[in-house]
């Protein structure tokens, strides 16, 4: 950035100006929506005003320029005064902004994508700055672009821990093109934030994990000019020290007045008040950005050369996982893989070796990885893959949900799932991951029996829009698949039939082998069972499991190392409910699990094929005493 120059008296009122108006226009939309943030709002309209007017370089008609600088709200409550930016820039009416919240209007209470200028949904608070270090991350090392990465946060959520995961994340790879303002307006929800206006403490913290910390006054337009003319070999947190309600007399700085519009009377006078201020009403337009992003294109990505495995070889599922996505890498250059620490667990690693450019190390911090994944992924600029164990997501969950409402793209696996990962025991045993994504709105929930399904499970993620979820297995199971079969979102594979199948069971992963190892022992004793492997649990096959139950005589047994709650056997049952002469019997892990050998375990839970056989026998004689 070139060196600072200090704007005229003339540019530094048109700033002025600017966010007074924007205060106006965040007061005159909370108002009218009867609902909203103003105060919150008010302690950033200098900072707003400097940095769409002064600092940023972006194409006001198009927001999604790859070439744009970007801007993150992480106080999402604040989003009256985005919008009032982009109308002040002239991209949106003015008038749309007097229809904030209202069920037929773009300008939700929180920043949503489906606005154009959003990139990623905030409002559920802390996970702004790990999606603004993903995108500039991507500036910096994927596209080598020079647009810059803004992210404003607010005072009370700097408690969130995930924020200092990304503070973290941001000093070790020395992201200089990443700026994080600290609106420090003192107030939070309730209560004053714990630091109140001790800038001097958040200056330390920041500086301890390698930023640039520089302290202003929030509401010196000059001083902020200053600020953000800084350029170091370091991320820049600027640390503003403003008031809650700036500009609204008898409310500035006062406690009681979070989210809460002015009464129409109030709004009225302290609108003329703040009016009077305005000296120009000549608007200011931003720069432009320099145009030089590459072009991309992570469309219709497909594998170089078909799967090379071998029919009853023996392969972990994690380590499938692994050779798919470093095969994966060579098929399109903008796939990218992130762990975090575990890449010698998920396999990775193998993707590391062969594309070291396009792995990112994001360490033991979960909740950082999938918000920096999601940065990654904006503005369609890179196919993400992060991996960790299945388990470590959950601690992810709110980064995931909130990933799902930003419409994001981005590909999870989680490894080491179900009591078959043996001697490590419970805490690292993913038993309610399947629940927890199945819950996520427009999900996929992929769950390969094997290398080849892996495989084809990895490609298909890579081409699928939402959150896609992979969960993968310790240990090694035969190849079943022939490395031409065809797989598909929502089609599950009838693995065995015969036309004297008696019991439909339903197995994924470890529990698929359990259910063919099941069936072998049970065809000696002239009892058939069809077995399905349903590849994906969200969207599940419906059609496949009721024609099979169908021509078993309605009996279904679910099978899967996952606990009863929100795994395949509620899944199938809610496929089946409603549908007469079905009955499903499920086995699942019913409680805490504990340390054990693999066989033991699933031996233990009911989950292996003696506990397949057993069930198997107790419906078919239920239904010949039946009869």
């Amino acid at each position: 950035m070139e060196d600072y120059h200090k704007p005229d008296q003339q540019t530094l009122q048109a700033l002025k100006d600017t966010a007074n108006r924007l205060r106006i226009s965040s007061i005159k939309a909370t108002t009218a929506a009867g609902s909203g943030h103003p105060t919150s709002c008010c302690s950033a309209a200098e900072i707003m005003s400097v940095l769409f007017f002064h600092t940023m370089r972006y194409k006001v008609q198009d927001p999604r320029n790859a070439s744009n600088d970007r801007f993150v709200l992480s106080k999402g409550h604040a989003a009256p005064i985005l919008y009032s930016v982009w109308a002040e820039a002239g991209f949106l009416q003015e008038a749309e902004l007097l229809n904030l919240r209202k069920i037929d209007s773009v300008l939700e209470g929180h920043p949503v994508p489906r606005q154009a200028f959003t990139d990623v949904a905030t409002g559920s608070l802390g996970q702004g700055l790990g999606a603004a270090c993903g995108m500039a991350y991507t500036g910096k090392f994927f596209d080598r672009a020079s647009y810059r990465v803004y992210c404003l946060l607010g005072d009370g959520e700097l408690s969130e821990g995930s924020v200092w995961e990304a503070m973290a994340f941001a000093g070790f790879y020395k992201l200089d093109n990443l700026v994080a303002i600290f609106d420090v307006n003192r107030l939070g929800q309730s209560d004053p934030a714990p630091l109140q206006h001790h800038v001097e403490i958040y200056q330390k913290r920041c500086e301890a994990f390698g930023w640039h910390a520089i302290i202003v006054d929030g509401h010196s337009v000059e001083e902020l000019c200053k600020a953000f003319g800084q350029a170091k070999h370091q991320p820049t947190a600027i640390i503003a020290k403003t008031f809650k309600g700036k500009g609204i007399s008898g409310v500035e700085d006062k406690e009681s007045w979070h989210g809460k519009p002015l009464p129409k009377n109030m709004a009225e006078q302290v609108i003329q008040e703040i009016d009077d201020k305005i000296q120009n009403k000549k608007k200011l337009s931003p720069a432009l950005p320099e145009e030089d992003a590459p072009v991309v294109n992570i469309r219709n990505i497909k594998m170089p050369s078909p799967p090379t495995y071998k029919v009853g070889e023996k392969w972990a599922t994690r380590k499938a996982y692994g050779v798919a996505l470093a095969k994966l890498g060579h098929a399109n250059d903008r796939v990218i893989a992130l762990d975090g620490d575990t890449k010698n667990s998920t396999f990775s690693e193998l993707f590391k070796k062969e594309h070291p450019n396009r792995y990112i190390e994001c360490y033991i911090a979960e909740q950082n990885m999938v918000s920096i994944a999601v940065g990654c992924a904006t503005r369609d600029r890179t196919v993400a893959f992060a991996s960790t164990f299945a388990t470590f997501f959950t601690r992810a969950f709110d980064q995931i949900r909130m990933a799902a409402i930003s419409e994001s793209n981005i590909n999870l696996c989680g490894s080491h799932c179900g009591v078959s990962i043996g001697e490590d025991g419970p805490s690292q045993m993913g038993l309610e991951d399947l629940c927890m994504f199945r819950a996520v709105p427009n999900a996929t929930v992929f769950y390969p029996s094997d290398a080849v399904a892996t495989e084809k499970a990895v490609e298909i993620a890579a081409n699928t829009k939402g959150i896609c979820f992979i969960r993968t297995s310790r240990p090694e199971n035969p190849v079943i698949y022939n490395n031409n079969e065809d797989f598909h979102i929502g089609q599950a594979k009838l693995v065995l039939k015969s036309k004297d199948d008696q019991v439909t069971v339903i197995g994924a992963g470890v529990t698929l082998h359990e259910a063919l190892a099941a069936a072998e022992q049970l065809r000696k004793e002239k009892i058939f069972i069809r077995v399905i492997d349903p590849f994906t649990i969200k969207p599940l096959d419906k059609k496949t499991i009721l024609e099979n139950a169908r021509a078993t005589k309605g009996r279904i047994i679910t099978v899967e190392d996952h606990y009863h709650e929100g795994g395949i056997g509620e899944a199938v049952c809610a496929a089946v409910v409603g549908e007469p002469g079905i009955t499903v019997s499920r086995l699942a892990v019913s409680h805490v699990p504990r340390s054990g050998k693999s066989a033991e375990l699933l031996k233990m839970f009911g989950i292996d094929k003696d506990a397949i056989v057993q069930a198997v026998k107790v419906a078919v004689s239920k239904s010949r005493n039946a009869e």
